[in-house]
């Protein structure tokens, strides 16, 4: 079985996903980190260098890759994976795959990311919280169709125990 996190941007998913990994005794991985470690660049600079066009093709290629191997795992996935390319059919169509969205009020999701801003590229010059709001309203307005099709939706706007022991009496 894999576990796979998905939800917006600061919405929680490596911290949630690396402390699950652990609890369940599975391996952890990070899609962002993996595909850094392929690249051996980070995802920001691989934005500024090539795009977000390339960078989302290569995205589908990691995800393909990482679900196609047969290890059980817990898999934090980036806050745009499910929106691009053909990653949610690989989602929702594979039977050993139990996802959850990490649902986050859009205020907390501002405030989380104006503190964190410098490491995220498409938030970061987002100048006052204000604008910040708006642009996470307006994105995650337009990403939840496909976060909604997760097989389950937890609150994560809890502690970090509250959500574990969530995701885990739904699996």
């Amino acid at each position: 079985m894999k576990v796979i996190l998905i939800g917006y941007m600061a919405s929680g998913k490596s911290l949630i996903g690396s402390e699950l990994a652990k609890i369940l005794n599975l391996e952890y991985l990070d899609l962002d980190q993996f595909i850094e470690e392929k690249e051996g660049k980070t995802i920001q600079k691989i934005f500024l260098e090539k795009g977000e066009i390339f960078f989302r093709k290569i995205e589908n290629s990691y995800l393909n890759e990482i679900l196609s191997s047969n290890k059980k795992m817990v898999l934090s996935l980036g806050g745009g994976t499910p929106c691009f390319s053909n990653n949610l059919k690989l989602l929702t169509e594979n039977k050993d795959i139990r996802s959850f969205f990490l649902n986050v009020p859009v205020n907390e999701l501002a405030k989380r990311l104006m503190n964190d801003k410098n490491n995220r590229p498409l938030v970061k010059y987002v100048t006052n919280e204000n604008d910040m709001l708006e642009f996470v309203g307006k994105h995650l307005f337009e990403r939840l169709p496909f976060y909604n099709q997760a097989n389950y939706k937890v609150d994560a706007n809890k502690s970090k125990g509250e959500v574990i022991e969530s995701i885990l009496n739904m699996l």
